[in-house]
């Protein structure tokens, strides 16, 4: 059950975990007993209730394995490092996981680019019975895993909280099916839709909690992406500006079409993508020149291209508004995160947090399902995803 907030307005959930922390799939080793044959067809008994919450609260750590390698590999069917410490420690040297049954969020592994595989991991660690959410997307998976633990007499289940595991992995979902990262859109406005008021000024428009919820995000994609306007009426650093030593900071990607950045804006650094149409040097920032689109754009598809080759699942685009226009536009926008402050800006001038020419009739307005409403202190937090026929 999620929390109500003092308004009756449920507290927010985390968000969907990074490639990173998606990794940590295996939360339960324990030997247990109490878990009948069949699976969970019937009416779950006390026990078995507690198992699925077990699985379920494992699903929703969203910082473990903050210390790994959050794009080295992008499969969270494979371990990072304290996990697969742990994993190891837990599975192949545990003498509780034998006879066992162990609960996944996602197929484990097959293929040898670990030693040994996942599956085979499991296999060796004697475990009884594995519970499956879901098949692993990737073509060298696709339960050739499940083959694998079954082939070795291992009882197993598919399917328990599926769509909750797709949720879970959507980046990583994303990204093995279409080669591309999931894009999340991100922006804050008044109740009125302004981002600003007619002279500009844009901070602070959210309160404390809203602004850190917008970190806390960034921490948790792999890549945060804005353009040159903002560069340069805002001067943003983009980084993930947060308590501990463990916060990831997301690479930092500025479109720019015509390489007008200068290179004493904040965002230039060793973490930043500049992606253009021309080419040249800007600082320790790697300038990637990709195709120009009939506007003589960056090509956004180009871009996201690119990311995806770089094991770049997921992506958080915060504008400015011109920008969104263009991914909303183009149909590459997945999910989407509007921040309402509790205020009316007004004026003919105060621009919108989507730009663009817009759509002529209402039927074609780009639709939102799958809503989720937080209070965010005054503010409120309204995420969805964006419709698509199907």
């Amino acid at each position: 059950m999620r929390q109500q907030g003092p308004s009756g307005v449920a507290e927010p959930r985390e968000h969907t975990p990074s490639a990173r922390q998606r990794n940590a799939h295996v939360h339960a080793l324990d030997n247990i007993a109490s878990v009948h044959d069949g699976g969970f067809e019937h009416a779950p008994s006390h026990s078995e209730r507690s198992e699925l919450e077990a699985m379920d609260d494992a699903a929703r750590d969203p910082d473990e394995d903050n210390d790994a390698d959050p794009h080295a590999d992008g499969n969270p069917g494979c371990m990072t490092r304290p996990r697969r410490e742990q994993h190891e420690r837990g599975v192949i040297a545990g003498e509780r996981a034998r006879g066992g049954s162990l609960y996944v969020n996602l197929e484990p592994c097959s293929h040898e680019h670990r030693s040994p595989a996942c599956a085979q991991a499991v296999i060796e660690a004697g475990v009884r019975r594995v519970v499956i959410s879901m098949t692993d997307p990737d073509v060298r998976v696709r339960g050739a895993g499940i083959r694998m633990l079954e082939s070795a007499g291992i009882e197993t289940t598919v399917g328990t909280h599926k769509e909750r595991a797709l949720r879970l992995n959507e980046f990583y979902v994303k990204h093995r099916l279409t080669g591309r990262p999931f894009v999340t859109s991100k922006f804050a406005m008044s109740i009125d839709g302004k981002i600003a008021t007619r002279t500009g000024e844009a901070r602070w428009i959210t309160g404390e909690e809203a602004r850190a919820h917008g970190h806390r995000l960034r921490h948790q994609h792999d890549a945060v992406l804005v353009g040159i306007n903002t560069v340069i009426a805002d001067d943003p650093e983009l980084t993930a500006r947060l308590d501990g030593d463990d916060v990831r900071q997301p690479l930092r990607v500025v479109v720019d079409s015509q390489l007008r950045i200068r290179q004493s804006a904040r965002v230039v650094g060793a973490n930043t993508l500049i992606a253009t149409t021309r080419a040249g040097r800007v600082g320790a920032a790697e300038v990637l020149r990709l195709p120009a689109a009939t506007d003589e754009r960056v090509s956004l598809p180009a871009l996201l291209e690119e990311l995806g080759r770089r094991n770049l699942i997921s992506l958080l685009v915060e504008g400015g508004g011109e920008l969104h226009a263009a991914f909303f536009a183009e149909g590459l926008v997945d999910k989407v995160y509007a921040y309402v402050a509790p205020m009316v800006i007004g004026g003919r001038e105060a621009i919108g947090p989507v730009g663009g020419s817009g759509v002529d009739h209402l039927k074609d307005a780009i639709g939102l399902s799958d809503l989720d409403f937080a209070r965010l202190g005054d503010d409120l937090l309204i995420s969805g995803y964006v419709h698509r026929d199907s």
